[in-house]
């Protein structure tokens, strides 16, 4: 296996409002990978190299406000980051494209596919959110207290413990105090935490449910039995299975990362997946 791939410089693609950064590693069908809301790159740390390996051109990029990607953007959210992506496939003008996106990461490469099929030749989901998971009046509680937990001088520790004590929950994540210390020193800029904060304010996944129907793209979703995102996640594989066609699993012991917590099982059924949907036989020493 080859290394870990972190001395890949960073791009930046100039999209309406500001800069969007990714990496670019890697030959062959292209996939691209999108963290989910306060996550950043290295959320995909145990995947890039394999994927790499397998010989595909394996795109990270970082959301709107994140990492690396400029922070004064003024819209956000999955029809926001949706834009991006397609943008970032018709850039580097290697596509269609797999879009593999972690929770709102997933939403958006959904509305993508819908938006533009020619760009997209897969989806796969971690953990990601094809409709609203609460009610108009609980979302709306929510948004007002996002702007109270998530402003400084708090915020960076409010989401760190969120990551560490209900996302995480279940299977060990490997490094679990590197991955929090790296969040919260990324929200520790106000600039990123401001952005952030922003972005969950503005969040609304009934962006995605209104393009379900335009989705002929093949879709595989990834859920974890302790995904507090979702109340019953069995009826969330299902409700995938129903409105987009998704091949899907849940995986027992997981919370809201299962690329993290279950790389493993993750690759097992990814990478077939992207062989199917491209066409690529992967290297037999992958």
């Amino acid at each position: 296996m080859s290394p870990m791939h972190t001395d890949t410089p960073v791009q930046h693609l100039t999209v309406p409002e500001g800069r969007i950064a990714y990496t670019d590693a890697g030959a062959g069908p292209l996939v691209v990978l999108v963290p989910g809301m306060g996550d950043l790159r290295a959320t995909y740390a145990p995947v890039v190299p394999v994927l790499v390996d397998a010989g595909y051109r394996v795109v990270v990029t970082d959301l709107r406000g994140h990492g690396d990607s400029d922070t004064d953007f003024r819209s956000y959210g999955d029809e926001a980051t949706a834009s991006d992506l397609l943008a970032l496939v018709e850039h580097l003008d290697a596509g269609p494209a797999v879009l593999v996106g972690s929770s709102m990461g997933g939403s958006a490469a959904v509305i993508a596919a819908a938006d533009r099929p020619e760009l997209v030749r897969g989806v796969a989901m971690l953990a990601g959110l094809l409709r609203e998971p609460v009610s108009p009046p609980v979302g709306a509680v929510l948004r007002l207290a996002y702007r109270v937990l998530f402003a400084r001088p708090w915020g960076a520790a409010v989401w760190g413990w969120y990551v560490r004590s209900m996302l995480s929950k279940g299977r060990p994540t490997p490094d679990l105090d590197g991955r929090i210390a790296l969040l919260r020193e990324a929200l520790g800029d106000p600039a990123h935490l401001r952005a952030f904060r922003r972005l969950a304010v503005a969040l609304d996944h009934r962006q995605v449910e209104r393009r379900l129907a335009d989705v002929r793209t093949p879709v595989l979703a990834f859920y974890g039995d302790t995904d507090p995102d979702f109340s019953d996640v069995e009826a969330e594989l299902a409700f995938a299975r129903e409105t987009v066609g998704a091949e899907g699993v849940v995986l027992q012991g997981v919370g809201h990362y299962p690329h993290l917590q279950a790389t493993d099982d993750v690759l097992a059924l990814l990478l077939p997946f992207l062989a199917s949907t491209t066409g690529h036989e992967a290297d037999a020493d992958a």
